[in-house]
C-alpha cells in the first residue's frame, strides 16, 4: 500500500501529464510509486512539466573506456511529436533533420562497429537496478533522510536542480565519494537483469549495439556497472554528467536542454533516441533490423513513442511506462507503433530476444 506522500506525488505527476496532453483516460497508473524515481526521504517526479524555449545546458556522453562531458551552444531540437517515428529514409525520401545534438553524437559514435543487427536501449533506475539511485544516495545522509527545508525546495520539472542541492548538502554533512560509491555498489539488480546481460555478452558481436539512457547520473551508473562487471557491455551511456570537485562535492549538471513539454527540463529521452538512431543509420549506411527499448518509468514512454512498427518496447509490467502504453492503445488505437512486450523479470526480455535473433 503506497504511502500518503507517494499518492500525493502520483496525482501531481498525473496533473502534469494532463497539462501536456498525455493523460489519456483519467485512470490511475497502477503502483503509484513505481517508475517515478522513487520516494525515500525526498521527492522525485519523473514526468514533470517541460520548459519550452529553455536555455542550453550541457550534453554528456559516457563512452566505452572513457567518461567525458561535452559543452555545446546550439539549440538541440525542435518540439518532438509522437508522430515522429525513427526510421531510415526510403529511396527518394528526404533525409531527416539533423540537430547540433546529433552532430556531437556523430564524433563520439564513429568507433562503434557498423555491423550490428539490433540497437537496444536500457533505462537504469528500476530497470537495470531494482531501486532508484537518487533514493539510495539519500540514505547516506545523517539519519538516512533529508531535512524538510531541503525537501521543500523541490519544484516540478526541476528535479535535476533539486538533486544538485541534495548533493551539496550531503557534502556539507561529510558524505564522501567513497560513501556514495559504496551505496551505489550495493543496489540490487532487477530480477533477471543479469541474465539479460549474460545473454547479450554471449551473442555474436554483430547482434547487439547496447546503449544506456538514464536520467540518473554518470557517477551513480558507472559505480554500479563497474562493480557488477557490466561496464564493457555498453557501447554508449547517455546521462546527466556528475563529477567530484576539489572540495569533495559531487557536482551534477543537466544532460541537455529541449522543448518537449512531456519531459523534465534536463532530459528528453526521445530527443536522444531519435538523434542517435538517425546518426548511426547515416554512419552505417543502413537501418537496424529493429530498435529495442527496455524501461519502466513515464519518461521511458516518451522515447518509446518514437519507435516504429518493427521495433519493440519492453515496459516493466504495471509500472508507469506500461500503463501509459496500455492507455494509449485504448484511447488512440494505432498511435503507439511499437510491438509491446511487458516484463516482470529479465527472463521475459531474454525470451523475446531469443526469438528476434532467430529471425
Amino acid at each position: 500500500m503506497p504511502s500518503v506522500h507517494l499518492c500525493q506525488r502520483w496525482w501531481r505527476e498525473r496533473a502534469q501529464w494532463a497539462r501536456s496532453g498525455l493523460l489519456l483516460n483519467g485512470r490511475t497508473c497502477g503502483r503509484a510509486h513505481s517508475g517515478s524515481r522513487g520516494f525515500a526521504g525526498h521527492i522525485k517526479a519523473r514526468v514533470p512539466n517541460g520548459r519550452p524555449g529553455s536555455t542550453v545546458g550541457t550534453f554528456s556522453e559516457t563512452g566505452s573506456h572513457r567518461s567525458e562531458t561535452l559543452s555545446w551552444s546550439d539549440q538541440v531540437t525542435k518540439h518532438v511529436r509522437s508522430a515522429d517515428i525513427i526510421h531510415s529514409p526510403e529511396p527518394g525520401e528526404e533525409e531527416p533533420h539533423r540537430s547540433r545534438h546529433t552532430e556531437i553524437m556523430a564524433s563520439q559514435s564513429a568507433q562503434v562497429a557498423s555491423d550490428k543487427r539490433f540497437l537496444i536501449f536500457f533505462d537504469f533506475d528500476e530497470t537495470i537496478v531494482d531501486e532508484t539511485s537518487d533514493d539510495i544516495v539519500v540514505q547516506t545522509a545523517p539519519g538516512h533522510h533529508l531535512p524538510d527545508w531541503l525537501k521543500d525546495t523541490y519544484q516540478p520539472g526541476r528535479y535535476n536542480e533539486y538533486m544538485q542541492r541534495v548533493l551539496a548538502y550531503l557534502a556539507e554533512q561529510g558524505v564522501t565519494e567513497s560513501d556514495i560509491r559504496s551505496a551505489m555498489e550495493k543496489i540490487p539488480s532487477t530480477p533477471g537483469m543479469l541474465t539479460v546481460f549474460q545473454f547479450l555478452r554471449n551473442r555474436p558481436p554483430q547482434d547487439f549495439e547496447v546503449v544506456l539512457l538514464s536520467d540518473a547520473n554518470s557517477f551513480f551508473i558507472e559505480s554500479w556497472l563497474r562493480r557488477a562487471g557490466a561496464r564493457q557491455l555498453f557501447h554508449r551511456i547517455f546521462t546527466n554528467p556528475a563529477t567530484f570537485n576539489r572540495d569533495g562535492r559531487l557536482v551534477l549538471r543537466p544532460f541537455h536542454s529541449h522543448d518537449c513539454p512531456r519531459c523534465p527540463v534536463n532530459m528528453c529521452k526521445q530527443v536522444v533516441v531519435r538523434d542517435y538512431v538517425a546518426r548511426r543509420t547515416q554512419e552505417r549506411g543502413r537501418p537496424y533490423q529493429r530498435v529495442l527499448y527496455v524501461g519502466d518509468g513515464a519518461n521511458d514512454f516518451c522515447p518509446a513513442l518514437a519507435l516504429g512498427p518493427r521495433d519493440v518496447a519492453f515496459p516493466r509490467k504495471d509500472f508507469p511506462m506500461h500503463r501509459l502504453i496500455t492507455e494509449t492503445h485504448e484511447a488512440m488505437p494505432g498511435e503507439f507503433k511499437a510491438v509491446t512486450v511487458p516484463w516482470m523479470s529479465g527472463d521475459d526480455v531474454v525470451q523475446r530476444l531469443r526469438k528476434l535473433v532467430a529471425e
